[in-house]
């Protein structure tokens, strides 16, 4: 098509008018987006600050090898009615909340009550099939299947199963367990697969303020990660001759039992045991059983399905400043023995009650725990040097170590101990603040009054308690007694030690000379 020239200019005129007018639509808009017609978005904020380090890359190396612990039994039924209802909540009304809450809190509070320590089961009452009786949390150690847990997750089942992070259950062999430091050791058979697993970490190198992270199985959750800090080391909550526990203030809660904590390395530094808890739940105060400890006793499960462990055969207590002084110790470190039981190899080796323990091998005892631990470090049969302090100087013992017993034996001295209603006039001791009369059976003193505000009353003392001694010197009268004070007083000594008997056990109190 052909334009003519004329046309084609006028054309050419009424674009260019076109394009001035839409740029001066434009300058008008920028106008008025300056003038603040429209508003202008500031930049989003951001904080240039240092970051806390994250746990990511720890719990993504280390999550393969933690396991969920699936205890069952065979548990017979409660109900002899034939009902199927075997909660033993037929009488609540008919609500089914009401009946959620009171079976969620007797799964609560079986171990430890209402208050204080708790290591958590979740039993479950089935009609005689096994039936979920525990949940727990465990960890691999091996490549091969070996894993480790709480003796308190597995202690009554008979039957068990691990759920790994991948959701794959498989069938579990017990392999030993250690009630004393609550450990136990499973066996899972992976068909030649080969599992991810973690090593213990040095726990002496762990510090107070330390990060660390818990994996476990809450609740029957599953995997789940929490974080912490340690909180504190060599915690003694009443759980047995072994503890020495590392406190933690991660969230451990019930189902946690048995499962790792973890440095930022990825090592185990302990095994979740128990919490302290008023209510039942986390309140950031959990106590772990250290990598040292486990570590020796898993390779003995692993081994023989069993711990031996040594043992001395003496019962011990602590030594008191007030107990260092009557005996001329110039501290109050050591253990020191209330009693040697009979057949025993610390009676044997001449070990006897009023010695105070403190050296093994060379290696000084600090308080009767560290003794403990020490001995049962040793295997049955071992020959020890035992250093202990008598009558004022150190003396060497050597002692062939036997097997610690399955249950502890207490030193029965009945024919001391075992009294009669004394018949015998009382004394009075008033230095002590004691009246006593002679044992009608035996040799001693039986308390028979205590002044409530004596030396005696503050320090335990008791109507019923048998004085046998006093600073290793066998009292029968009250002259044996005042001899006793006397001579302590004479040697500069501020305190006496007297060793008395109740219910067929030894135990030593220092009193102090010359005071009622």
């Amino acid at each position: 098509m052909n334009i003519a020239p004329n046309s084609y200019s006028r054309t050419r005129k009424r674009l260019m008018a076109a394009v001035a007018s839409l740029a001066v639509v434009g300058t008008v808009g920028a106008g008025m987006l300056a003038t603040g017609t429209a508003p202008v978005l500031a930049d989003a904020v951001r904080v240039e600050a240092p970051q806390m380090p994250s746990f990511a890359d720890v719990v993504e190396h280390v999550s393969p090898a933690v396991v969920s612990v699936k205890v069952k039994a065979k548990i017979q039924p409660t109900a002899d009615d034939g009902s199927d209802d075997q909660d033993g909540f037929d009488n609540l009304p008919d609500n089914p909340q009401l009946r959620r809450f009171f079976k969620e809190f007797r799964g609560f509070g079986d171990q430890g009550g209402q208050f204080g320590m708790r290591r958590f089961n979740h039993r479950d009452h089935g009609n005689g099939q096994p039936r979920p009786i525990a949940q727990g949390s465990g960890f691999f150690i091996s490549e091969d299947g070996y894993l480790v847990t709480n003796n308190h997750v597995v202690s009554e089942g008979s039957d068990f199963s691990v759920v790994t992070n991948d959701g794959k259950e498989l069938d579990a062999k017990l392999i030993g367990t250690d009630p004393r430091t609550d450990l136990a050791v499973l066996k899972v058979d992976g068909g030649g697969n080969k599992f991810t697993y973690v090593d213990f970490a040095d726990d002496s190198k762990v510090r107070i303020g330390d990060w660390v992270v818990a994996v476990g199985n809450p609740f029957g959750l599953g995997g789940t990660v929490t974080a912490g800090i340690v909180s504190a080391r060599g915690r003694d909550i009443g759980a047995g001759p072994y503890d020495d526990f590392i406190q933690i203030d991660a969230s451990v809660n019930r189902g946690n039992s048995g499962g790792p904590t973890f440095n930022l390395n990825g090592q185990v530094i302990g095994i979740n045991t128990a919490i302290f808890s008023p209510s039942g739940g986390s309140v950031g105060i959990a106590f772990d059983i250290p990598a040292s400890t486990a570590k020796q006793v898993v390779q003995d499960l692993m081994k023989s399905g069993s711990v031996q462990r040594g043992w001395l055969g003496v019962e011990i207590q602590p030594v008191t400043s007030d107990i260092a002084e009557s005996l001329g110790l110039k501290s109050d470190k050591g253990a020191l023995v209330s009693s040697a039981q009979d057949g025993g190899p610390g009676k044997k080796a001449g070990i006897v009650a009023g010695d105070v323990i403190t050296q093994v091998d060379g290696k000084d005892v600090a308080s009767p725990k560290e003794l403990a631990r020490m001995i049962g470090a040793f295997a049955p049969g071992k020959s020890v040097d035992v250093t202990v302090w008598r009558n004022g100087k150190d003396e060497t013992v050597k002692v062939d170590l036997g097997t610690l017993p399955a249950s502890d034996k207490q030193a029965s001295n009945d024919d001391n101990n075992k009294q009669s209603a004394p018949a015998a006039k009382p004394d009075t001791l008033a230095d002590l603040g004691l009246t006593v009369t002679k044992a009608e059976k035996g040799k001693g003193l039986v308390v028979t009054d205590v002044d409530p505000d004596s030396d005696a009353a503050d320090r335990g003392i008791q109507p019923g308690d048998v004085i046998t001694s006093i600073n290793s010197n066998e009292v029968n009268t009250t002259d044996d007694v005042s001899k006793a004070m006397t001579d302590a007083a004479k040697a500069g000594r501020k305190a006496v030690l007297m060793q008395i008997t109740r219910d067929d056990s030894n135990r030593f109190v220092a009193l102090p000379v010359g005071k009622g």
